[in-house]
Formats: structure tokens, sequence, C-alpha cells
């Protein structure tokens, strides 16, 4: 790969993750002070994430793979979702804000798959390549939450207060658009099946890949998997939220040090990987996810603030160790004909069914522990998530099989 198409590939891998970063994070925190959301509101919002997650493999196996470029595609989503993100920045209330909010992650949810779709097909090995591509992804994640929290000061107590974080949407509007027309200039990416080739509905969104779920230990895995993610909801949804109700300061900004241990921890896997095996990893994975809500539920602002940091900072760990593991996993179980079929199916049980249910049972905690003060029962809600993890551990930790190699006789 020469220089200019690794350019491109790298900046468009910087504004698809600077859009997430770039409003997402802050979510939580908007809706209190903005929209004045109750939790079931709040949930309502971060579930679109999944309806679009389940959607898709809809847009992308019927549509992307079959009769347009990828590029093409990934182009006019963003487009339309500047025009979405312009519409939510404009929003003054929670019923203007939901059907906006909706469409825009119906719309965003497929570049996920296309900004990968276009880099893969310009690599030559990508085993070797894709990680030097990627990484300007969760560095576009935290360069988002750099400037909310130490350019412009929109996360602040008083920036939140005065509904500054509404500027959030404005910035990802922007840079929407520019991603929108710069897509046109990306490397070629033409559609896998060509127009005369006839494949089954099933085969196009890759539900053969089910297949797998024969196999005792994945079905393990894939359950667990689920179970997993409602824990991960709770941090996504409530975390902004409950650092700026006990007035963390630059809280955007110290939130990127989970993507900065992401990154960290994703050169320490392949080691950890090959020494520990699959089921001590993903129980790493986790046991993380205990840990970290248990030190938010007692950690805070003034002598225990390091407990709020290490809590953040354990993100590599918990998402690096299952879910990062867990693609790898699946893809060794998965056959040549299923490899790609196989990752979309792990992604819809996780960010789709996993994050739904996720969302659900945390607004519905956060709705139970809200004061008559609109004041939180932080120890509480972090406690929940907490032991549902821990409950999650122990079941694969004791149903899950790691498979030994055979002894090799003499």
């Amino acid at each position: 790969m020469n220089f200019t198409t690794k350019f491109k590939l790298s900046f468009m891998m910087f504004l698809e993750f600077f859009i997430w970063g770039g409003w997402f994070v802050t979510l939580g925190l908007f809706l209190e002070k903005n929209l004045s959301t109750t939790g079931a509101q709040s949930a309502a919002a971060f579930s679109t994430q999944s309806f679009g997650a389940i959607i898709a493999p809809f847009i992308i196996g019927l549509i992307a793979d079959k009769y347009f470029n990828a590029e093409r595609i990934l182009g006019v989503l963003h487009i339309i979702g500047a025009v979405l993100m312009f519409q939510m920045y404009n929003a003054e209330d929670f019923s203007t804000f939901y059907p906006y909010v909706f469409a825009y992650m119906v719309a965003y949810m497929p570049t996920l798959a296309l900004v990968n779709s276009v880099s893969f097909n310009q690599m030559s090995n990508p085993e070797k390549e894709f990680g030097s591509i990627r990484v300007w992804g969760t560095i576009g994640w935290i360069v988002a939450g750099l400037v909310i929290s130490l350019v412009f000061g929109w996360d602040s107590a008083e920036g939140a207060g005065q509904g500054l974080l509404r500027n959030t949407f404005l910035m990802t509007c922007i840079a929407s658009g520019v991603l929108g027309i710069y897509s046109f200039a990306l490397p070629k990416t033409p559609p896998k099946i060509s127009k005369g080739e006839k494949k089954s509905v099933s085969e196009i969104l890759g539900l053969d890949a089910f297949a797998l779920l024969k196999d005792k230990n994945y079905l393990i895995f894939f359950l667990a998997s689920i179970m997993i993610c409602i824990p991960l909801a709770f941090y996504y949804q409530n975390a902004s939220l409950f650092l700026g109700e006990i007035e963390m300061t630059n809280l955007t900004s110290k939130m990127a040090l989970g993507q900065v241990s992401e990154v960290l921890f994703m050169l320490l896997l392949p080691v950890f990987f090959s020494k520990f095996g699959i089921k001590k990893t993903l129980l790493v994975g986790m046991i993380a996810w205990v840990v970290r809500y248990a030190l938010f539920a007692f950690g805070n602002v003034n002598e225990l603030s390091f407990m709020l940091l290490i809590g953040i900072a354990l993100h590599g760990i918990c998402y690096d160790f299952f879910f990062v593991s867990g693609q790898i996993y699946t893809d060794s179980k998965a056959g040549e004909k299923f490899k790609s079929a196989a990752q979309g199916m792990i992604t819809l049980a996780t960010y789709g069914v996993g994050m739904l249910i996720g969302f659900w049972v945390a607004g519905m905690i956060t709705d139970a522990n809200t004061g008559a003060d609109g004041l939180h029962n932080w120890e509480t809600i972090w406690l929940i998530p907490s032991g549902i993890a821990v409950l999650v551990a122990l079941i694969f930790a004791l149903a899950f099989k790691e498979k030994k190699p055979a002894p090799v006789t003499a």
C-alpha cells in the first residue's frame, strides 16, 4: 500500500470515530442537562445504537454488497448523517430529539462496516496493515474528547449547566459533512456480489453463521457475550452523567483515558492470549467490569479520585480482553466460508441484542435510584452491573470447557 492510500484510509478512520466520540460520550449528560430526560428516555436514546446495529446487516448485505461501491454509500450515509445531526443540535425537547437520533444511528452504524470494507479492499496483508490504519480511529475518538473538554469546556459544570453540550452535535455535523464529501475521493470499492449472481437472503445477511451455535462451547460464549453487554450499557449510558453530577473537571478528556488504555492493552492482548488461552483471557475481561464498577461505586472526586481514573482506564481490559478476544475466537471457530458472516453475527448479538437489553435495564435501574431532587444513588446504580458481571463470569467459568491440545506420543 502506497503512502497516499494509507493517508486517505487513516484520515477516513480518524473522522469516522471522531464523529462517534464527538457526541456519544457526553450524550447521557446532554440528555439530563438539556432535555431533562428520565432514565427510561435516556435508555431509549442509547438503544438507537442497538437498532442501528440490527438494521446494519440489511443495508450492507442487501445494498452495499450488491449494487453500489462501498465508498459511495459511505459518503451518502455521512451526508445524511450531517443533516440529521444538525436537527439534533436544534432539538428543544426529547420528543423532537428522539426521531432524529434514531434515524442517525440507522445511517451511522452501517458505516462502521463500510470503512473496514474500504480499508480491507486496499490491503494485501490485512493482519499486518489494518492495525496501523484502525488506530487512527481511536486517536480520532481521543481528540474529540480533548476538544470538548480542554478546548471548549462544554462538559464543565458551568458549560453543561448552560446547555453548551448541544454544540457537540454541531461539531459532529461539520465533521460528518466533511467525511461525506471526502468519501467520494476514497479508493474505489466495488460490490462484492455481481448483479447476475444469485444468493439467498440468509447467505447475504450471514444467517448461515448461526450454525456455529451447535458447538456447546461457542454457544456458552455467545450467550455470555450478550449478558456481559448489560454491564457495558451502564457505562455508555451513565458514565458522563455520573461524572458530571459529581462535578469531575474535564470529564470528557479524562474519559478518553479509556481509549488510550485500549490501544495499550491491544498490544498486550496477543501475548496474553497465546500464554493463557481464550478462557482465561475472556474471564480477565469480565472481572475487569466487576472491578471497574466497584471503583465507580466507592470512588469520589476528592481523595478517592484515583479510583474513578483507574475505573476509566480499565476500559482497555474490559473491551480488548473480552470483545476483541471474542472476535478472534469467533474467527477461529468459523470456516473460511463463514468468517465475515460470523463476525456480523457476534456484532449483532452484542451491539444489537445485548446492548438493547442492557440499555433497558440500565434505564430502569437509574430511574429506581433517582431521588425527588433529581440526584442519583450512584453506589447502588454501579454495584448492580458489577454484580451482574460477577454472575456472568461465574457461569462462564463453570460452563466453558477450553479444549486442550492432544498430547503428542512418541
